[in-house]
């Protein structure tokens, strides 16, 4: 159960009714007595069994709302992180395209008018520097004439960490819309949108995805090399030109996609300059060699580009402070701040990447709850936030990170070689007989990370 209640001010908004209840957030109507305007404040669910990756996708769309402006995006009233996670933004009246399934196949005149404006709204989004990486009917409003772009959660900002990629092994998104390289965990590229915007217009035209919807990983990456019916075999009065537009972005390879929304936009408004390929005549799949030749010869194999704006945020220094916050003292904590700021002196550009270790059992179930009926992994990201906040570094140079795993020093290990950490901060735990007989973490970490490593120590006494 949700842990808060009607009427329960958070943030200065007095909370109203539940206005919908999603997989990982729910919404409630709310007021505040300096907007006069119609308010929603959006909260992550967070009871037992619920995937951690809400809170994390939480994390990210209060760091993407509030930069982003224009039509098609809620307009946020603010962001939030205690009692616990929360963004308020401008309610918009209008419903999601979800109804459009509901009479599927569509004629054509309104898939047309429904893809450019889709590819409008995607035009605004990543020329403010943000790719969606989750466009499906029920992220899409459509209110006067155009479409308002909704949940940012598993979006890419190009001036922001990415802490899904940072956090997560395994991709996030909505299985008949991802594009192959998200699959294969590239993110931030925009042609990964378009790809989104080719299924749903197969969607429309055929009734049916063009990938169906798979549940497991191998299912997932079948679409790297396997090609759906084309949409005039299932629909014989599809125009070309559309199957053109539609096949074109369900390409494999990014750069065999529309180079822009921009430019998606226009064909669809414009058919009679679409530019006829060998995909808009045909009528039949590829024969099933095609697709032995494009799974397992390595000539064949698509070349899934990293966009220019990930290589160059691989190349910033990243700082990983690991803060046992079960032992850290005020002194320590002071010490291995001063600690961060000389590091970053000599770094200059780095950000700061807080993480602790949630310790996980391999025999018994674990609980996300605590004895207080408190997410475990967001009280640690709220005390994570509060040791950190005398640094005073601005957002986009400072992550937090609450990582899940039967072993403290594994767990950091693991994050400081997939992220390219290139400096790990800890601070040295009290002596003990466990430390002196079983070793401590520090030393660990000290042994085995790929990067530099400074131990910070009190001196005695």
């Amino acid at each position: 159960m949700h842990p808060v209640k009607r009427g329960q001010v958070i943030g200065g908004f007095s909370l109203g009714e539940v206005v919908h209840r999603g997989g990982m957030a729910v919404l409630h109507a709310a007021t505040h007595p300096e907007h006069d305007l119609p308010i929603l404040v959006k909260l992550p669910l967070l009871a037992e069994g619920d995937d951690p990756a809400a809170i994390v996708g939480f994390e990210m769309e209060q760091m993407i709302l509030p930069r982003l402006d224009g039509p098609h995006v809620p307009r946020c009233l603010g962001v939030g992180h205690e009692p616990l996670p929360w963004i308020a933004m401008e309610r918009i009246e209008g419903e999601t395209l979800l109804p459009l399934l509901d009479r599927l196949p569509l004629p054509i005149d309104e898939i047309v008018e429904t893809g450019a404006l889709i590819a409008e709204a995607l035009c605004a989004l990543h020329r403010q520097g943000v790719v969606h990486l989750d466009v499906k009917p029920g992220n899409l409003m459509r209110t006067d004439e155009r479409i308002i772009m909704l949940d940012f959660g598993l979006s890419h900002h190009a001036q922001l960490p990415d802490l899904m990629a940072e956090e997560f092994r395994l991709p996030y998104g909505s299985a008949p819309y991802m594009a192959p390289e998200q699959i294969m965990g590239v993110r931030g590229d925009p042609a990964s949108d378009l790809f989104a915007v080719g299924a749903f217009l197969y969607a429309l035209t055929t009734g049916r995805n063009p990938f169906g919807d798979p549940q497991h990983m191998g299912a997932m990456k079948r679409r790297l090399w396997w090609d759906p019916p084309p949409p005039r075999a299932l629909r014989p009065d599809c125009p070309p030109w559309l199957q053109e537009i539609i096949l074109r972005n369900l390409e494999v390879e990014p750069a065999r996609r529309h180079p822009t929304a921009a430019q998606l936009g226009f064909d669809l408004r414009h058919p009679e300059q679409v530019r006829h390929s060998a995909r808009a005549a045909r009528l039949k799949r590829d024969a099933w060699t095609d697709r032995i030749r494009r799974r397992f010869h390595p000539d064949h194999q698509p070349k899934l580009r990293r966009n220019a704006i990930a290589m160059a945020q691989s190349g910033a220094p990243i700082i990983a402070v690991a803060l046992d916050l079960d032992e850290v003292t005020p002194e320590l904590s002071a010490a291995m701040r001063g600690m961060v700021t000389q590091i970053m002196a000599i770094l200059p550009g780095a950000r700061v990447a807080c993480v602790n270790v949630l310790r996980t059992h391999l025999l018994r179930p674990d609980m996300a709850l605590d004895d207080a009926g408190r997410n475990k992994h967001l009280q640690r990201l709220l005390e994570l936030r509060h040791w950190s906040a005398a640094l005073k570094l601005p957002e986009e140079r400072l992550t937090h990170h609450v990582l899940e795993g039967t072993s403290a020093a594994a767990g950091v290990l693991e994050y400081a070689q997939v992220n390219r950490v290139d400096h790990i901060i800890l601070g040295a735990r009290a002596d003990s007989l466990g430390r002196r007989v079983l070793g401590s973490v520090a030393a660990e970490i000290a042994r085995d990370a790929a990067c530099s490593v400074t131990v910070v120590r009190l001196r005695p006494g």
